[in-house]
């Protein structure tokens, strides 16, 4: 049985674009984001003057991704207050401190470079750290301790908007169709999705996201002209940036893909308009659309 989390947040200025702070109930972390106009106003707060480890968002310059840098410091403020002179790429950071006196120079530097570990296996923004720093030497029940800061922070960071730890999916297991163990404990079974026309194979998953489409699916060479113009769009820019590669005369996707809805996820594997909600099935042939208006759950 899954235990629900209340999360308080407070809006400085009354406004979700400016300083937030939030907690987890009964938890020590806390967590404070703001935009890069509003930093020198964080001297005020004395939570941003501790300890603790810190995510710079913004755009990267090469190629327009979401891009991500992190760090930690023994006083986060006067941090950012370098960053502000030398990083010009972001626009916002989210900081994670602690209420008590708890987090030490050596506690934030293991932070840190698990923080990083877990953001390069998401891959879900352009990692802008230049070196992944070696986790510092802590005792046994201070390093769990900081596994569990972790995950607390990992489900802060995402309410405040960024997934920048989450993994789209976790692939090995789910090709083998097995229970998966999540950070908090919970075991799920994801359902797999084949897509098999004519000289096409994907395999997919369905998340509260979209539509996870499967490192290794292979996706047509041609495009007709039913597929629209964002679709096409979409499809070059997922063969400029990788995520697509050529074989043979078709396309192979090179890790999981995340899609908005199953339709977008068909019609870029086919090459022409297609509803993915009958084309996407299960290895015994039910679509799903029919397991959508069926009373189980996916």
């Amino acid at each position: 049985m899954s235990i629900g989390i209340t999360i308080r947040i407070y809006l400085d200025d009354g406004l979700i674009t400016g300083i937030r702070h939030a907690e987890i109930v009964n938890w020590t972390g806390q967590a404070i984001s703001a935009p890069r106009t509003k930093i020198k106003q964080l001297s005020g707060w004395p939570e941003s003057q501790k300890p603790g480890v810190y995510f710079l968002f913004g755009v990267d310059d090469e190629s327009g991704g979401q891009a991500l840098y992190i760090g930690e410091a023994e006083n986060v403020l006067d941090r950012l207050g370098n960053h502000l002179a030398n990083k010009d790429f972001w626009n916002e950071v989210i900081f994670f401190t602690s209420k008590d006196e708890n987090l030490t120079k050596s506690h934030v530097k293991y932070l840190e470079s698990r923080l990083i570990q877990l953001a390069k296996v998401a891959t879900r923004y352009v990692l802008l750290n230049g070196n992944e720093p070696q986790l510092s030497s802590l005792p046994r029940g201070d390093r769990d301790s900081m596994e569990e800061f972790i995950g607390n922070l990992r489900t802060l960071l995402g309410v405040m908007g960024h997934k920048a730890l989450e993994p789209i999916a976790s692939h090995e297991t789910i090709l083998k169709e097995e229970k998966t163990d999540v950070p908090n404990g919970k075991e799920t079974i994801e359902q797999v999705f084949n897509l098999n026309i004519k000289s096409v194979s994907a395999r997919a998953i369905v998340s509260n996201e979209g539509v996870i489409v499967l490192e290794g699916s292979t996706i047509s060479g041609i495009v007709k002209e039913s597929l629209s113009g964002g679709y096409k769009k979409l499809r070059t820019q997922l063969i400029e940036s990788g995520v697509l590669s050529s074989q043979d005369g078709s396309f192979v996707f090179t890790k999981d893909q995340l899609f908005t809805s199953p339709s977008q996820a068909a019609a870029i594997i086919v090459g022409y308009a297609i509803n993915g909600r009958h084309s996407w099935q299960t290895g015994e042939g039910v679509s799903l659309k029919q397991i959508e208006e069926s009373s189980e759950s996916i």
